[in-house]
C-alpha cells in the first residue's frame, strides 16, 4: 500500500486542530458572560486538557524519560508562551478592543513568521509565499470583519500585538526538532505546567480569578456551566493542542501557522451555529481566500521539515501519536 506523504497527513491533522481550536470561543463566551474571569477560564481549560492527555503522554514517554529532560526548555516554552501567555494576553486585549480586532491582530502571526524568516536569512520568500500571505491576510480581514467603532485603546492594541508574537512563538516551539519527545507529551506537559503557572499568577492577585456556577445560555436554552467547560477542555484544548503540535512538526512553523488561520473560519461557523452570530457573504469569501492563501504557501516547500527532523525521535517513540 502506498504511503501517504507526511505533508498531506500534516495538513489533515492541522485541519482537525483548527476545527477543534475554533470551538473555544463559542463555548467560552457564555462562561465569561456569566462571571468567569479570563484567567480562571484559561486555567480550567488548560488543566482539563492536560489531565485528559496525561495518560497518553505517560504511555508515550515510557522508558524515554531522558527525552523529557532534553525537551524541558521546549516544554517550559510551550507552557508559559503557547498555553498561558498567549491566551491571557488575548483575553486581556479583547477587554479593551473589539474581539474582531483582537483576532485580526493575533492571527497575523503567519505574516510575522514570513517577515522574521526574511530578516534572518536576508533572502526574500518565494513570490508564491508572499502572494499567499497577502491573500490569506485579506481573507482573515473579511472573516473577522472588524468594525470601525472609534479609536482603539493603545494598551489593548499592544496586548493584541504581544499575543500575536506569542502565537507565532507557539508554532516555532512546536516545529522544533522533537528529539524523542512525542507531540502528545509536549501538549500534556505544556498544558499542565501552563495551568500551574496561571494558578500561581491567580494566587498573587495580579490578575482577577473569578468563577460562576450559574447555568449558561447554550444550545438554545440554559445549560449547566460544566458542560461548555468540559467540551472546551477535551476538544478545544486536549485534542486541539496535541493535533496542532503534531501537524506543526510535520509541516513546519510557516505552513502550519497559515493552516491555523482556518481556526478563525471554524470559530465563525461555530458562533453562527451556537450563538446566532451573523455569517454573511464576506465571511464565506474570506474563508475561500484563506484556503487559497494556504494552497499558495503549500506550493512552496521551503519551510518543510527536513527528513532528519522527524527521524530525530527515538525509534521506540517514532510512531507515537502519528
Amino acid at each position: 500500500m502506498q504511503q501517504r506523504h507526511p505533508a498531506s497527513v500534516g495538513l489533515l491533522i492541522a485541519v482537525v486542530a483548527a476545527a477543534s481550536f475554533g470551538m473555544s470561543g463559542a463555548f467560552i463566551k457564555p462562561l465569561l458572560e456569566s462571571g468567569w474571569s479570563p484567567v480562571a477560564a484559561v486555567t480550567a481549560r488548560a488543566a482539563i486538557g492536560g489531565i485528559v492527555l496525561l495518560p497518553f503522554a505517560l504511555v508515550s514517554v515510557r522508558g524515554k524519560w531522558r527525552a523529557v529532560w532534553r525537551g524541558r526548555w521546549r516544554l517550559l516554552g510551550m507552557a508559559l508562551i503557547g498555553v498561558a501567555g498567549t491566551q491571557v494576553l488575548y483575553f486581556a486585549a479583547i477587554q479593551r478592543i473589539p474581539v474582531s480586532t483582537g483576532i485580526l491582530v493575533e492571527y497575523l502571526a503567519p505574516v510575522l513568521l514570513v517577515a522574521v524568516a526574511w530578516a534572518r536569512t536576508r533572502k526574500a520568500p518565494a513570490p508564491v509565499v508572499l502572494i499567499g500571505a497577502v491573500v490569506a491576510a485579506a481573507g482573515l480581514v473579511l472573516v473577522v470583519a472588524p468594525g470601525g467603532g472609534g479609536a482603539l485603546d493603545p494598551l489593548g492594541l499592544l496586548l493584541a500585538i504581544t499575543a500575536m508574537v506569542g502565537c507565532a512563538a507557539f508554532y516555532v516551539i512546536a516545529a522544533r526538532p522533537s528529539d524523542g519527545l512525542p507531540p502528545v507529551a509536549l501538549a500534556a506537559g505544556g498544558l499542565l505546567l501552563g495551568a500551574v503557572a496561571l494558578g500561581l499568577v491567580g494566587l498573587t492577585g495580579v490578575l482577577p480569578v473569578t468563577v460562576s456556577f450559574a447555568d449558561v445560555p447554550l444550545f438554545g436554552g440554559q445549560t449547566p456551566w460544566w458542560i461548555p467547560l468540559v467540551i472546551v477542555g477535551v476538544i478545544a484544548t486536549a485534542v486541539a493542542y496535541a493535533s496542532s503540535i503534531t501537524a506543526t512538526e510535520l509541516l513546519g512553523s510557516r505552513l502550519a501557522s497559515f493552516t491555523g488561520l482556518l481556526e478563525v473560519v471554524a470559530a465563525t461557523l461555530y458562533a453562527w451555529l451556537l450563538l446566532g452570530e451573523q455569517l454573511g457573504p464576506a465571511q464565506l469569501l474570506g474563508g475561500l481566500l484563506i484556503l487559497g492563501g494556504i494552497a499558495l504557501v503549500r506550493a512552496d516547500r521551503g519551510d518543510a521539515p527536513r527528513p532528519e527532523r522527524s527521524r530525530s525521535r527515538s525509534r521506540a517513540g517514532a510512531e507515537v501519536f502519528r
